[in-house]
């Protein structure tokens, strides 16, 4: 018996869009790029540096990550204006792809988790099924990865701009 043959990484973006993603586009893994700086910006100028497990320095730095990045060809890159449905759709949109014979399935999300009031960072994680590194706590550049991809993103001066988030699955 022939195994079942796995589902194109297009038919991903429907899931993710149904779940409230703004866009959704398969990309080549290796326009992801990993850059030392970006890990210094989550030290210097956010609040869960030290604080989240989803975090530095818990998180794996520029290097691992570019060597991990470099075991995949494709990915699937999710674009919100909202950063909580960025983290809520990545576990289970990597959980489906996994479910479909993509066994390397890995996800990342954006920013700080909020899943608990206070992480566990003396131990291990009490909603790893939930809980996702986001990319730029793992050394992703995120503006250069999404322009890359034909993503806008730009800075955001004001409170009253919205936000441009993203969250990505890395495919085998």
């Amino acid at each position: 018996m022939k195994p079942k043959a796995k589902p194109s990484l297009s038919e991903f973006l429907a899931f993710a869009l149904k779940r409230g993603a703004d866009d959704a586009r398969v990309i080549s893994a290796s326009t992801v790029e990993c850059r030392a700086w970006v890990r210094i910006k989550c030290q210097f100028g956010c609040g869960g540096y030290n604080k989240r497990l989803t975090c530095p320095p818990f998180t794996p730095g520029p290097e691992e990550t570019a060597a991990v990045v470099a075991c995949y060809r494709k990915a699937i890159m999710i674009h919100c204006v909202s950063n909580g449905v960025v983290n809520r759709i990545i576990p289970h949109l990597e959980r489906a792809i996994f479910l479909a014979g993509h066994y390397k399935a890995l996800g990342l999300g954006s920013g700080p988790c909020h899943l608990c009031d206070r992480c566990n960072t003396k131990g291990r994680c009490v909603q790893p099924y939930l809980a996702r590194p986001s990319m730029e706590a793992c050394g992703i550049d995120v503006y250069a990865t999404a322009r890359n991809n034909g993503f806008t993103i730009n800075v955001v001066r004001s409170r009253k701009e919205k936000g441009n988030y993203f969250g990505l699955v890395l495919v085998g």
